[in-house]
């Protein structure tokens, strides 16, 4: 089923590169097809007026010379071109006003026939003619005059010249721009199929890595070489199995850890339940083992709703926030642990300088002050104190809690907010602490696009701070 998978895969997607190499080739074909077309009407339009420009100075000085005539006729046409030497063209004709041929270099329409050609009538509206063609390597041009004696029409001139040397340039010129386009064609394709392999190759290196890392194997890195945009995606691609690497041993460590803590009191419920059953014990004895089974039960309920709580703090990502005031919250969470407090002989004092509107889930808010405030209660020393502050510092609401405890170790500062972490496990285990109520703190105001430090003195004492931006409601007035 796999090779199955992976040619339908092939078949899909792997002609991409050929039908984008076959696109670009077309596209650069149409290009250098117009270029070429262009290049030689341009050419041939120089051509063209340089040779306009030379034939109608010939016609117009002939025309001119015929002028000089009393009389237009065969005899006066004939002797006024004789006296043209440096008049170099391929045929001249004479014609009258009605068209009648007059005289004929050519010899091909003798004197007294017409000759009604375009060029001809047009000259003899009047008008200076001038026309061109190119065949079999050779260019051909006509020009035709009005002639004018006394200032009245009386016919026209009509030349022809046929240039074989600009046509062989014309020639020459077009055969070499055709070439050209040829070879600049041969290398698009070339570069088009080298560039589309490369192109593709490297695409299908990303494709397999992905592949080996959907099968499971996120120490996979793919290296691709160069400083293009593949390259880059490449290095974000392996950041990405950084990542998920990371997140898999962490879910791995996680579940890891849960199965350690939860198997924990499942044992000892088991242990003593076995006990109950297996011996011959007094009532106050049996008792005091089910005390035992329920303060462990407990634990694991305890346990249960802050693994539940944890998995709660990672998947909500669209939950509703709501602007609100951080002291009503505080005194919510002072009078619930009022009674531990009391208990315990500890001192709950609030200091409210600034307090400031937050944007923030409110039960969020709620369970990270309850879990810093237990903690600050359960880790204190007998008759101590926990001061609550809430001020504005800038643009930010910061709450510290602060309590004048036992500290934290300075090697076990950094650990603190990682899961099943505990800096004394039989105090904990004591006191009830299951390791993850500050991994819940975190999760919950990184969520809440806050942030969370600690500082804390052995012996003397740790401080929490709360930092989390002002919502300002002014701008939305």
């Amino acid at each position: 089923m796999a090779i199955i998978s992976a040619n339908k895969n092939l078949k899909r997607y792997g002609n991409t590169h050929i039908r984008y190499s076959i696109i670009y080739v077309v596209i650069t074909f149409f290009v250098l097809l117009f270029l070429n077309i262009y290049s030689a009407k341009t050419s041939q339009k120089l051509f063209y007026n340089s040779k306009e420009i030379s034939m109608l100075e010939k016609c117009l000085n002939a025309s001119e010379a015929i002028s000089q005539a009393d009389i237009l006729n065969p005899a006066t046409a004939a002797d006024t071109v004789s006296g043209m030497k440096n008049l170099s063209v391929s045929r001249l004709v004479v014609t009258d006003v009605y068209g009648k041929v007059m005289h004929d270099t050519g010899a091909e329409i003798y004197p007294g026939n017409f000759l009604l050609l375009p060029e001809i009538l047009n000259a003899l509206k009047e008008n200076d003619v001038f026309s061109w063609y190119y065949h079999a390597g050779t260019m051909y041009s006509k020009a035709a005059a009005p002639v004018y004696i006394n200032g009245q029409l009386a016919g026209c001139v009509y030349i022809t010249e046929s240039d074989p040397e600009q046509g062989a340039l014309i020639q020459t010129l077009q055969r070499n721009v055709l070439w050209i386009t040829i070879i600049l064609e041969c290398f698009v394709i070339v570069f088009s199929i080298v560039f589309a392999t490369g192109f593709s190759t490297r695409v299908r290196k990303i494709l397999s890595s992905i592949r080996v890392i959907r099968s499971g194997d996120y120490s996979y890195k793919v290296s691709l070489g160069g400083s293009d945009e593949l390259t880059q995606l490449a290095d974000e691609f392996n950041d990405l199995t950084e990542k998920l690497q990371a997140s898999e041993e962490q879910r791995r460590q996680f579940v890891s850890d849960a199965s350690h803590e939860l198997k924990t009191p499942l044992a000892s419920i088991k242990l003593l339940s076995d006990s109950i059953l297996q011996n011959q014990m007094d009532p106050d004895t049996v008792r005091e083992f089910v005390e035992d089974i329920g303060d462990e039960a407990e634990r694991l309920n305890r346990m249960s709703t802050k693994l539940l709580s944890l998995s709660r703090a990672e998947s909500a990502h669209d939950s509703n926030f709501e602007i609100v005031t951080i002291s009503p919250t505080l005194e919510r969470v002072s009078r619930m642990l009022y009674a531990l407090a009391e208990k315990n002989n500890i001192q709950i004092i609030q200091k409210i300088y600034q307090d400031s509107p937050i944007l923030i889930q409110e039960d969020d808010l709620y369970q990270i002050l309850f879990n810093l405030v237990e903690n600050g209660i359960k880790y204190n020393t007998a008759g101590g104190k926990l001061t609550v502050q809430i001020q504005k510092v800038d643009d930010n609401a910061v709450v510290q809690v602060i309590d004048t405890g036992v500290g934290i170790p300075e090697e076990s500062v950094p650990h603190i907010f990682e899961r099943f972490y505990r800096v004394d496990k039989a105090r904990s285990r004591k006191s009830g602490g299951s390791g993850l109520g500050l991994s819940i703190v975190k999760d919950m105001v990184q969520r809440n696009n806050g942030t969370i430090t600690v500082e804390s003195t052995l012996g003397k004492g740790t401080a929490f701070t709360l930092i989390f931006p002002v919502f300002d409601t002014e701008e939305f007035l």
